[in-house]
């Protein structure tokens, strides 16, 4: 069963990760569905704007480490799988507003990034612990967070696996708002079903005119961080790292 979920609103198309059991964790078949589920929604004319969201208290924990770690895929596939999605995200022409319900881990806190529009729960907070897993920075984040936060900002997440809170996010322009649990459904949602009722040619027109990042070097990172990804899955520290990982989550599961 997909862990992503589709629901139309008019003209508002909500993405919903949902793996609760895995704070919604993203293994290879969810990867494949949320590209499918973003690009559907960029080439369907009856939608204007593309909510993200994650189920229950978690937007997501990222890439499922887990499952990834089982995995017999060839690494060159892995790696089209997570380029493609990236992909979607900066080519996307429609609208997108990431409602970041909870933790945003990984490249799920790259990718929202990628998004125009980011809400953001009050005890949300986003962490890309790349260098703790021995891996490096993806999601086109070696261009947007220097951009978006400042050159210090953006090492200090990215090198040194700072967890960014939705207040900290907030002051350095990485999210627009952040909302309490309960503005949720009074305030955020209604607020995006509006957005969704304007007129759909003008969104598009404008979005594409005040587009955040140059779209060709959002491509070039791309390309350059899934090929030292690459490199970096195959090394001895990144392999290491990943199965203590795996060895604290199973120690975790059995207490």
């Amino acid at each position: 069963m997909s862990v992503i979920k589709v629901e139309n609103r008019e003209r508002l198309r909500i993405i919903t990760i949902d793996n609760v059991k895995k704070r919604n964790a993203l293994n290879r078949e969810g990867y494949l569905a949320l590209t499918k589920a973003l690009r559907d929604a960029d080439e369907d004319e009856s939608v204007s704007v593309v909510a993200l969201t994650g189920a229950g208290n978690f937007y997501s924990s990222g890439n499922d480490i887990i499952s990834a770690m089982s995995s017999t895929d060839p690494p060159e596939y892995v790696m089209s799988v997570l380029r493609d999605l990236i992909r979607a995200f900066y080519r996307c022409r429609k609208i997108l507003v990431a409602v970041v319900n909870g933790p945003s881990i990984g490249i799920a806190a790259t990718t929202a990034i990628l998004c125009d529009v980011i809400y953001a729960e009050k005890d949300a907070y986003f962490y890309t612990p790349f260098t703790a897993l021995g891996l490096c920075c993806e999601g086109c984040s070696s261009l947007t967070f220097p951009q978006i936060m400042g050159k210090t900002k953006a090492s200090e997440m990215l090198l040194l696996n700072h967890k960014m809170t939705a207040e900290e996010a907030l002051r350095f322009n990485v999210v627009s708002e952040v909302y309490t649990r309960d503005e949720a459904q009074t305030k955020i949602w209604p607020r995006i079903e509006a957005f969704a009722k304007l007129p759909h040619k003008s969104l598009i027109i404008t979005k594409g005119l005040i587009q955040k990042f140059d779209i060709d070097a959002l491509e070039a990172a791309n390309n350059a961080e899934v090929e030292a990804l690459r490199e970096r899955t195959s090394s001895e520290d990144c392999i290491q790292a990943a199965m203590e990982f795996a060895q604290r989550k199973l120690k975790k599961s059995s207490l």
